[in-house]
């Protein structure tokens, strides 16, 4: 309960009554080891779509080419959800993965009960609706977000974006973010040790200090 307390899907909603949700939804958990796949990328989604709610470890949703490279699309963590887009979408096949970053616990949930009103839990479902529609805005916000980081032209640009939106949302200089290395590359769509080696540069000219993914920014200044 520390964790759906937290969960969006959830907000505004009495623990009691998030109780009999679950049992409504058919929750089910599901543990899955690091680099397990929850789903792959063009595979057929069943009709009794699950949406999964993480209670532990962490999930990235990923896209590999035809040779093997790969991009993290997004990153959940504990309370966040899986697959819900999908399952709004009606798609029939899964047009990313979604796999393990590390051991992970999710409680699966059939979304279509969701959207589907129960006179079990009437009195609250509408709350849910809404609870589901904010976090899909949510999520687009974030994505849009994304792509102003990876359309920057250099992989400095990239940084500096990702950095600065990381400070904006911790309200402070000093934060960690959610990545390692291969991860924040993987993220922002550059190599690993062009990426590494741009760090380096930018802790040598005073922009920035770090220590694996504890960040501290300082102010740019244009030289002259």
């Amino acid at each position: 309960m520390g964790i759906l307390r937290h969960c969006s899907l959830f907000t505004s909603i009495d623990e009691a009554d998030v109780m009999a949700i679950l049992d409504c939804l058919g929750a089910r958990q599901k543990h899955y080891g690091k680099n397990n796949f929850v789903f792959i990328a063009d595979t057929p989604l069943s009709a009794a779509i699950p949406v999964g709610i993480l209670l532990s470890g962490r999930v990235h949703l990923i896209q590999d080419d035809f040779w093997g490279n790969r991009s993290i699309i997004a990153q959940v963590e504990p309370g966040g959800l899986v697959g819900e887009t999908f399952a709004c979408g009606e798609l029939s096949r899964a047009p990313v993965s979604a796999m393990a970053a590390e051991a992970s616990d999710l409680l699966l949930v059939d979304y279509k009960r969701i959207l589907t009103l129960c006179s079990s839990v009437c009195a609250f479902h509408s709350r849910l609706i809404s609870n589901m529609i904010r976090i899909l805005a949510e999520h687009n916000l974030r994505l849009i977000q994304k792509i102003d980081h990876i359309t920057r032209r250099t992989t400095r640009e990239k940084l500096r974006s990702y950095l600065s939106s990381q400070a904006k949302q911790a309200g402070a200089s000093h934060f960690d973010i959610p990545f390692n290395r291969q991860e924040l590359a993987d993220y922002l769509g550059v190599d690993r040790s062009a990426l590494s080696n741009e760090l380096c540069k930018m802790r040598n000219e005073g922009l920035l200090q770090f220590d694996h993914n504890h960040f501290s920014l300082e102010p740019f200044s244009k030289p002259g």
